[in-house]
């Protein structure tokens, strides 16, 4: 005799699957910002090109990553997010494929650039997808292993850009994406199931102006401190750029169906949470990319070695991130944010008052392990913060905008902090090393340490019932969000 099949195992295949296949691509574009650091004197003596070449190897991806996020999240919420996934992953795999293969310098910053399209698409589209998958209930802990993936893969980028170029070839940090590219495509296809907003219509006006504008700034973050903050290119993109981006809000306001509603914004929780994002990537993408040189240029590690000295603080968000999302779901997402930021902060500055050129690694230690565990911390409820402060059918476009301004405070974090570090500092000596780095690990604390404080303005839940969307992303009948106070 056929029993029925049972719906709670239906049910939860579909959520693995869908934390797999989500987690596996956030991965691989979260990656991808930092991992061809540790690589670019290798990939100089193969291809040749100068510093600023080299720097265009980084800066494209992150440029073009930046600037379409929100566009990417739009397509989907217009075309089916499933259907934007699987040909954002599919042309980020070209695009890595193209990378390997580049036969100079020039080919390979068009690879990279060409890449940041394909992750501006997907990556957004991998929480949306992730949200309509799992019950409203479980998603603390579904976010927080989707967060822990992602924590790991931006400050794990230089330890696995380095391992691969130090024992294999640069070429492998391309490659590495390629078979996982190739398997989540019919992994996706049959696995997720696809979904829009319903009253979805592209705003080509709005997405013009945003998208051009964040060119100009991101632009001009990325250039800052090669060209300098006062040069013609830098300037043209920071004021240009503003003033486009002032000009897509005055346009959304108005808009009858605009790409980012601004009333989102009236919201304190959506506000406060994606400033606090901004923040928390300001200091942790600034400092990360120092202090990978610093144990390098200054204690003489070899890339790996590195990586495997800063495992503390990158690998702790695979123990705490998931444990976080669970605590989140019990009492809600902004106190466990505001700590983790808190100790972020406190393991920066813990880092700072230690610094030597002779530090040494149980020195170095308690300020790793105290910002692990706020990263970790971080990473779950803020993106279950971001989603939750938005109606069902505009999540889509809220984790665009959140994963924009994460990759914007990237970028201005890098710039911010290596202003910093070159204006105190140098690459002359150990301890003209430390001289700029001192300063600028405090500048990082004191970003994420403001990014602690616009998480406690985050509304605190008074409730913590919540009740499941319906298959097609709606609420039920006669539901009604949580209450905030």
């Amino acid at each position: 005799m056929n029993r029925p099949p049972d719906p709670t195992r239906s049910n939860r295949s579909t959520i693995v699957w869908a934390l797999i296949i989500t987690s596996a691509a956030g991965f691989m574009a979260a990656l991808d910002n930092l991992v061809v650091t540790t690589a670019l004197p290798s990939i100089r003596e193969d291809l040749g090109g100068e510093l600023a070449d080299l720097e265009w190897t980084v800066s494209a991806y992150t440029l073009t990553f930046a600037v379409l996020l929100m566009s990417g999240a739009a397509l989907g919420d217009r075309f089916g997010r499933r259907r934007l996934f699987i040909a954002g992953t599919a042309l980020f795999t070209a695009a890595s494929a193209a990378a390997a293969l580049a036969p100079g310098i020039d080919g390979l910053i068009a690879a990279r650039a060409v890449q940041g399209v394909g992750a501006a698409v997907m990556m957004p589209l991998t929480l949306t997808l992730l949200t309509a998958a799992v019950p409203a209930a479980r998603r603390g802990m579904a976010y927080g292993i989707w967060g822990a993936v992602n924590g790991l893969a931006v400050a794990s980028g230089p330890l696995i850009g380095g391992t691969l170029t130090e024992h294999i070839s640069w070429q492998w940090i391309f490659w590495l994406n390629v078979p996982i590219g190739l398997a989540l495509l019919p992994l996706a296809r049959l696995r997720l199931n696809e979904s829009r907003r319903p009253d979805a219509r592209l705003d080509l006006p709005g997405t013009a102006l945003a998208s051009v504008g964040l060119f100009g700034v991101v632009y001009a973050l990325v250039r800052a401190n090669p060209d300098g903050w006062t040069s013609g290119p830098v300037l043209t993109g920071l004021i240009a750029g503003a003033a486009l981006l002032v000009a897509f809000v005055a346009y959304e306001l108005r808009a009858a169906h605009p790409m980012l509603p601004m009333r989102l914004f009236r919201s304190r929780g959506f506000s406060a949470i994606n400033a606090a994002s901004l923040l928390m990537f300001v200091g942790m993408f600034g400092s990360i990319f120092l202090l990978s040189q610093f144990l390098q240029n200054v204690l003489g590690y070899s890339p790996t070695e590195a990586g495997l000295r800063m495992l503390p603080w990158t690998g702790m968000p695979m123990i705490v991130a998931p444990l976080a999302g669970y605590l989140s779901d019990r009492v809600g997402g902004r106190p466990v944010v505001a700590v983790g930021l808190a100790l972020q902060a406190l393991g920066l500055a813990l880092f700072a008052l230690w610094l030597s050129p002779d530090i040494s690694y149980a020195q170095q230690l308690p300020g790793l392990i105290v910002s692990g565990i706020g990263m970790g911390m971080y990473f779950a409820p803020a993106a279950n913060l971001a989603m939750s402060t938005v109606r069902p059918s505009e999540q889509g476009i809220a984790s665009g905008a959140n994963n924009a301004m994460r990759e914007v405070g990237g970028a201005l974090g890098v710039a911010v902090l290596a202003t910093v570090f070159s204006s105190q500092g140098g690459y002359e000596s150990g301890q003209r090393f430390v001289d700029g780095l001192e300063p600028a690990l405090w500048a990082g604390a004191g970003a994420v340490a403001l990014a602690a404080v616009a998480a406690f303005l985050i509304p605190a839940r008074r409730r913590t019932d919540r009740t499941d969307q319906e298959p097609d992303g709606q609420a039920p009948a006669g539901h009604k969000p949580p209450v905030a106070v």
